[in-house]
């Protein structure tokens, strides 16, 4: 029987399309027209603040609990944790929350990032399976943590760090929760973190 939907369906599989190589991703050539930045580090902190998350540069540890000490919803947080050995004054024991649920109350949650990516402002954040993965997106306000030399210019250079020998849990984060779907008027915080700020550490931590 002959139809519309048939007539079309005819036609298209009549057309050939001419089969190209694929690019080699990993030539000179092709490398070189990646996007790359005189200074990635500044780039990361003004397209992180371009999507609604702030960027400091610190020294260690202790400079950044200097700069929580200041922050308004860091000091209105009742349930404050924390991954980071010495970073902020956690009231509330990671390893004994076995449900990932129970961390739906937690106000400010201090994390660890691996590197960060200039063009896009977003942070690799990986876990090892538990619950505590989960803080990443059910907390009120997130910090993370990354240490300041590992700043990669694009997603090209991003994926050439992941390893993927094992299982795990890995994402990209950049900014806070966000949505502009209802009449394209953009709302912080609509389904996930309100806040986050990521502090650039220069000394191990």
């Amino acid at each position: 029987m002959t139809t519309s939907k048939n007539d079309i369906l005819n036609k298209l599989r009549s057309q050939s399309v001419p089969q190209n190589e694929l690019p080699d991703l990993q030539s000179l050539e092709l490398s070189s027209q990646w996007i790359r930045y005189e200074d990635p580090t500044e780039q990361f902190a003004e397209t992180l603040a371009s999507v609604g998350g702030l960027c400091l540069r610190v020294k260690n540890v202790d400079e950044v609990n200097s700069h929580l000490s200041e922050l308004p919803a860091y000091l209105e947080s009742k349930n404050v944790c924390s991954q980071v050995a010495g970073c902020g004054q956690p009231n509330v024991n990671i390893p004994e929350i076995t449900d990932p649920h129970d961390f739906e109350n937690i106000d400010f949650a201090i994390l660890p990032g691996e590197f960060g990516v200039a063009e896009n402002g977003a942070v690799w954040i990986s876990n090892d399976g538990g619950p505590a993965r989960t803080l990443y997106f059910l907390s009120q306000h997130v910090a993370l943590l990354v240490p300041a030399s590992e700043i990669v210019n694009n997603m090209h250079q991003a994926y050439q760090k992941l390893g993927f020998a094992e299982n795990g849990f890995g994402t990209f984060m950049s900014g806070p929760s966000k949505t502009a779907d209802i009449e394209q008027s953009l709302v912080i915080g609509a389904h996930g973190a309100r806040s986050l700020i990521v502090f650039l550490v220069e000394e191990a931590f």
